[in-house]
């Protein structure tokens, strides 16, 4: 293995790694946090502030936004896991990936990219509609934190500013990974097509030579 190759599949497998670890992190804290407002979502959840009681009346949005940046995390989880394996076994056997399976990966790597884009959309955007919401009353939006602002619909509000704020970090620090994973699987495409060409030129060089050989040694024996 070159050594270029091998310096893009040892910064393949160290993205691949941090890639799964942080995946953790945008949907376990989402999935605690829905468990906590008895499957509601905060991201881009408004609503008005009674002034009978200082509750909050929540117009809950779709919990599909928050179904969503749940889904794509655990999905990445074994297309991270397979990218692992085969770095690893690439390394171990000092060899380079056909260029089918490097055209894949760049593929999908690009695909996770503006899916874990939309994630992290969601997740800024939507919690800040949300913040503004709570800050029409507080000074700050973690101060919900420490209030019960919503008795009726039973939800804990204790986690949900550290909770989101996790899922919001993992989302951005992942989308992050994605993008420079598809850049090496875009770099391993363009070398592996450099090397399928190398082969065809070594091999259509051949081939000449041995026509050329049979033919000196034809015209030899006339």
């Amino acid at each position: 293995m070159a050594r270029f190759a091998q310096l893009l599949v040892v910064s393949q497998l160290s993205g691949y790694v941090v890639a799964f670890i942080l995946s953790f992190l945008t949907f376990i804290p989402l999935i605690l946090h829905q468990k906590e407002f008895r499957g509601r979502c905060v991201l881009f959840t408004t609503g008005t502030w009674s002034e009978e009681d200082g509750q909050l009346v929540a117009s809950w949005a779709s919990p599909l936004f928050c179904d969503y940046c749940i889904v794509i995390g655990i999905f990445l989880i074994p297309f991270c896991a397979l990218g692992i394996y085969r770095s690893s076994k690439y390394l171990y056997y000092q060899r380079d990936c056909i260029f089918l399976f490097a055209f894949l990966d760049a593929i999908t790597c690009g695909v996770f990219a503006v899916l874990y884009l939309i994630a992290a959309l969601f997740i800024t955007i939507g919690f800040q509609k949300w913040c503004r919401t709570i800050t029409k009353r507080f000074e700050s939006c973690q101060d919900a934190t420490v209030n019960a602002i919503d008795v009726k619909d039973n939800i804990d509000t204790s986690w949900f500013y550290v909770e989101v704020g996790a899922a919001q970090f993992g989302a951005w620090a992942t989308w992050s990974v994605l993008v420079g994973l598809t850049v090496f699987a875009t770099l391993k495409v363009w070398q592996s097509h450099q090397q399928e060409n190398i082969r065809l030129t070594m091999a259509q060089n051949r081939r000449k030579l041995c026509k050329g050989a049979v033919e000196d040694a034809f015209f030899d024996f006339t």
